[in-house]
């Protein structure tokens, strides 16, 4: 059978501790006990790292509140369940105040012991499964945010600057697709790390996707009979995101009777739901996203000044990826090895150093959301080892083509021929395509049957 966890039994009482252990070895765990030296059983506890201590309160030379407290200091992830008699339940729930998991009261029977103990173990299963989860949470945000150029540095720096305390609120700027959503789950996360609130609710709102009735109340929540449909009562995500954070994707979409409202919400830290008369306290971070010039804004009254003002308070500004060149390719190998993980495309293991100089020199009006998109569909469209420039979208091959080429040729004073260089080009344009033709008409922007005819023209072998 296999070990279901390792369980230490610490109780003056020999047939107890016999009972409980024939029983929990049946049920396939670990056991071991201590029935007469008490005094040094936390060492012992501690070497021996059993996952549950089932510890009873009496016991001679020392108490199991005293072992309790010293386990508690030198290993926290221990598990204590203490066990009591029936006059001394207090003393239990004092005992689960300094850190017991839970507690048996004495006489107990088998199966409440396997009862006990199989939460306990269901307790420590879940436990060890967000503790996984969470780091592969972290692991994902960090990894995200990629690059090592002096914008994306200052971008880090800027967020561990702010995330080192809860702040009420925090405005969010740049370009659609440059990742604000992705900076704000960072902020949010690492706020709450450090705070000691790693669970934290978390709840995006994308204000430009509702239609403004909807937007208030799903916002502020209404009260039974606040309008026709108002059947019952409903909390508003503010209230589900108390102790948390609340993100107002796009607020510069914001009616502005609830930019009003959302004002009072920032000064008060209190919320009124729709037909309501009472102010419900929240404490929540207030985060908000926008791709627009919301100073403009305010200055032509599209936008409250005073909201502006308040939610400005702490700013972060997101470089579009243009701005940050040097992020490009290691942005797209990123993407290359996600999705190519994600749709089992095991062949695909890089991006050539020419069609990685063609991202970079694209602008990228989609930034990221524009990369990812364009490196998702390669990974399942083509089957080769190697990104080449003909795998990317023509858009982007042939605007940057040009671009490079203008940059780099410069015709000598002796002049060229024109037969000559074109020849050139097309061996290059297949040599870079592996010798494929269709790759390598892509790269010339020429159709299949014109590089066939050129390739005849000039007798180019293959």
């Amino acid at each position: 059978m296999k070990n279901k966890g390792k369980i230490y039994l610490v109780d003056d009482d020999a047939l107890i501790v016999s009972m409980v252990s024939r029983t929990l070895k049946k049920q396939g765990y670990e056991v071991l006990s201590e029935t007469a030296h008490f005094r040094d059983i936390v060492t012992t506890i501690v070497l021996d790292r059993p996952e549950v201590v089932l510890l009873d309160i009496r016991l001679p030379e020392t108490s199991g509140i005293d072992i309790l407290e010293k386990i508690r200091e030198r290993s926290p992830d221990i598990q204590v369940i203490m066990v009591t008699s029936d006059d001394t339940v207090e003393t239990a729930v004092r005992c689960m105040k300094l850190g017991a998991v839970d507690y048996l009261t004495k006489p107990f029977n088998t199966d409440e012991v396997k009862l006990v103990i199989e939460n306990v173990f269901e307790k420590i299963r879940l436990r060890n499964e967000v503790a996984y989860l969470r780091t592969l949470y972290a692991e994902h945000f960090d990894k995200e945010i990629i690059g090592n150029s002096d914008a994306i540095q200052h971008l880090r720096s800027d967020i561990e600057k702010i995330a080192r305390v809860r702040v009420p609120s925090i405005l969010i700027t740049g370009e659609s697709g440059t990742g604000k959503e992705l900076v704000a789950r960072c902020l949010h996360r690492l706020m709450n790390e450090k705070g000691g609130t790693p669970y934290a609710p978390f709840i995006a709102v994308n204000c430009s996707a509702l239609p403004e009735n909807l937007l208030e109340s799903e916002l502020f929540g209404y009260e039974k009979g606040a309008f026709t449909d108002a059947r019952t009562e409903k909390k508003g995500l503010f209230e589900f995101a108390n102790n948390g954070t609340i993100l107002l994707d796009e607020i510069g979409e914001m009616r502005q009777d609830l930019q009003s409202k959302l004002l009072r919400v920032l000064e008060e830290r209190t919320v009124r739901r729709i037909g309501g008369r009472n102010e419900i306290p929240i404490d929540v971070t207030v985060m908000t996203t926008t791709n627009k010039d919301i100073p403009d804004a305010a200055e032509k009254g599209e936008f409250r000044s005073d909201l502006f003002y308040r939610l400005n308070t702490f700013s972060i500004q997101i470089p579009p990826l243009r701005e940050r060149r040097d992020d490009i390719v290691p942005i797209a190998e990123h993407y290359r090895a996600l999705f190519a993980a994600q749709y089992k495309n095991k062949n695909l293991r890089s991006i050539s150093a020419e069609a990685g100089e063609l991202l970079q020199a694209y602008d990228w009006p989609g930034n990221v959301r524009e990369l990812r998109n364009v490196i998702e569909k390669i990974v399942v469209m083509e089957n080769g080892e190697v990104i080449l420039p003909g795998h990317l979208p023509s858009s982007i091959s042939r605007k940057t083509a040009r671009t490079i080429v203008t940059q780099r040729f410069v015709l000598p004073a002796e002049g060229i021929s024109l037969d000559d260089l074109e020849k050139d080009l097309i061996i290059q344009a297949i040599e870079k395509a592996e010798g494929n033709k269709t790759l390598a008409a892509k790269l010339l922007n020429i159709t299949y049957d014109t590089l066939r005819y050129q390739i005849k023209k000039f007798g180019i072998d293959g």
